[in-house]
């Protein structure tokens, strides 16, 4: 028997629209060179693809800008910190749709149903991001969906700056969930702050009522 899943709408407007508002920001911070601690100086800015999504009826590509810094002592070309898994061509808020989903459903129906939010995945990315990327996330259950905490606390995020005011690549790293410029400790310290109860409850809520009515 084939399993229908139900899509609350509010998913098909949150999501894309915390994705689209990451387009076109630079990330451009780091401290000194990992391999021998070395200053940085800036080298160019490349960018990368973040996310597809669907914008109304059409396909629209969300890209980032990351700075590369080469060592000044060991000579090695170094990037900035950024919003990505090692090995991914997708911002990590996506893989970690990918992950989550794929947990609870066949891959090929995570694709199609990563599609009807408005977020473009094919099932054979959607396998080897789920494969390569076997980590445990900070989940949270919303209307009857498991989602990564990166999405909503992007969401969230997001909704916070719709009065026109940019979004800040620090804020950006925090609420994805994945900050590189962390160690993993303060990674985990940070997301677990919106695993209290009731809170992640709340912030979604406010964002449905208050920003997308």
């Amino acid at each position: 028997m084939k399993i229908k899943y139900r899509l609350h709408p509010i998913f098909s407007t949150l999501i894309p629209a915390a994705l689209s508002a990451c387009d076109g920001i630079l990330f451009d911070s780091h401290t000194s060179c990992p391999h021998c601690g070395g200053s940085l100086t800036r080298y160019d800015v490349k960018t990368k693809h973040f996310a597809d999504i669907i914008d109304s009826t059409n396909t629209r590509t969300i890209t980032v800008r990351i700075a590369r810094f080469r060592c000044n002592e060991c000579r090695a070309v170094v990037y900035a910190h950024q919003p990505f898994y090692p090995n991914t061509r997708v911002g990590s808020p996506v893989v970690d749709l990918c992950v989550t989903l794929s947990a609870r459903m066949p891959y090929a129906t995570a694709s199609t149903f990563l599609r009807r939010i408005g977020v473009i995945v094919d099932r054979w990315s959607l396998r080897n991001y789920a494969m390569k990327n076997p980590r445990e996330l900070p989940t949270t259950e919303q209307y009857g969906i498991l989602l990564p905490v990166s999405i909503i606390s992007l969401a969230a995020l997001t909704s916070e700056t719709r009065n026109g005011s940019s979004i800040d690549e620090s804020d950006v790293l925090s609420a994805c969930g994945y900050p590189s410029s962390l160690n993993k400790s303060d990674c985990v310290g940070k997301t677990l702050k919106f695993l209290l109860p009731g809170f992640l409850s709340e912030v979604f809520i406010f964002i449905s009522l208050n920003s997308f009515c």
